[in-house]
C-alpha cells in the first residue's frame, strides 16, 4: 500500500473511495444511488517532521452507474475531482431503503477496525456503533459508551438507557422504530467526555450513519451531541425549545437521560422537549 505521506490530495481521495467502493460492492450493494457516498473521511497521518498533515476531507461520488470492477476506478475519479474543495456537510439523496443496512454493515466493519484513537481503542471492550431501524424518521444522538455499553456493544444498555426506553414508550414508540448512536464509538475512560481529537476522528462516522438514513428528525441527548451535531458552543438552554437543521433533518435538543438521573426536576423540561418533537413528527401522545 502507498504510503500516505507519498501521495498527492488527489492520490488520497481516489484511494479513499476506491476502498469504500469496493467495500460496498461486497456487501452486495450493486449501485451509488445520486448523491451518495459523499462520504467524511478522517485520515489522520502520523505527524512526520516537513510531511504532509492528513486532514478531514469531505468526499462526493456522484455517480450513478454500476459498481462493477471496471468502473470503480473511474467513479473514484470523479469523486475525487468533483469534491475535492468541498468542505462543508451537504444534505444527499436518500439511500434507497433496501440497501440502507448494507450500507451500514460496511460502516460499522470500518469502526470495528478503526485505530484513529490510541487511547480508546487499546482500551475498548466493544465499539458501540449504533442500533435500531435504518429506515426509521427519527435518530437519537448521544454521546458516547459507558461501561454497560462498552461491554454489550450497544449504545443506551444502562441505566440511562433504562430511562430512554421509558421517554420512547411514554412517546408510543419502541427501540425496533427508531435509530440510536452516538458522537464516538468507544467508550472514554472514566466516562469522561470524547476530547476534540476523538469527535474529530470519530463523528465523520456517525455522519456516514446519518447520511445513509437520511432521518426527518434528529434528538440530541445531551450538549456533547448538540454541540457536535450542530457545530455550536451554544448551552442547552438556549437550543432547547427549538428545531435547528442538520441537512434535510430537523434537530431538537434535550437533556442526556445520564443527567435527568442526577437531576430529577430536569425530566420535565425533556416531557416538553418530547412534546414538542412528537407533535412535529405528527405523533398523538
Amino acid at each position: 500500500m502507498t504510503e500516505v505521506s507519498s501521495m498527492n490530495e488527489n492520490d488520497q481521495l481516489r484511494a479513499v473511495l476506491l476502498q469504500q467502493l469496493e467495500s460496498l460492492r461486497a456487501a452486495g450493494i450493486q449501485t451509488v444511488p445520486k448523491g451518495f457516498g459523499k462520504l467524511t473521511v478522517a485520515r489522520r497521518a502520523e505527524t512526520v517532521e516537513s510531511g504532509p498533515q492528513a486532514a478531514t476531507t469531505t468526499v462526493a461520488d456522484r455517480s450513478e452507474a454500476a459498481m462493477a470492477p471496471s468502473s470503480v476506478e473511474s467513479q473514484a475519479n470523479v469523486a475525487a475531482a468533483e469534491t475535492q474543495a468541498a468542505t462543508a456537510h451537504q444534505p444527499l439523496a436518500a439511500v434507497p431503503a433496501g440497501q440502507r443496512a448494507g450500507a451500514l454493515q460496511v460502516i460499522q466493519s470500518e469502526v470495528e477496525n478503526c485505530q484513529q484513537c490510541s487511547e480508546l481503542c487499546t482500551k475498548r471492550t466493544k465499539t458501540v456503533f449504533g442500533v435500531g431501524d435504518p429506515n426509521s424518521r427519527l435518530v437519537f444522538v448521544g454521546e458516547g459508551p459507558g461501561a454497560d455499553e462498552d461491554r454489550v456493544g450497544e449504545p443506551f444498555v444502562g441505566a440511562a438507557g433504562q430511562l430512554l426506553d421509558k421517554i420512547l414508550k411514554a412517546c408510543t414508540l419502541s427501540r425496533d422504530e427508531i435509530y440510536i448512536l452516538n458522537t464516538v464509538k468507544c467508550r472514554p475512560p472514566g466516562n469522561r467526555n470524547p476530547s476534540e481529537n476523538e469527535l474529530e476522528n470519530c463523528w465523520p462516522y456517525a455522519v456516514r450513519q446519518l447520511e445513509v438514513i437520511q432521518p426527518e428528525f434528529i434528538c440530541c441527548l445531551g450538549s456533547v451531541a448538540a454541540k457536535t451535531v450542530l457545530q455550536t458552543k451554544q448551552s442547552i438552554g438556549k437550543l432547547r425549545g427549538q428545531f435547528h437543521q442538520f441537512g434535510n433533518s430537523k434537530v431538537l435538543v434535550t437533556y442526556h437521560p445520564a443527567y435527568l438521573l442526577r437531576t430529577p426536576s430536569a425530566k420535565k423540561h425533556t416531557w416538553n422537549d418530547m412534546k414538542l418533537l412528537m407533535s412535529e413528527m405528527g405523533i398523538e401522545i
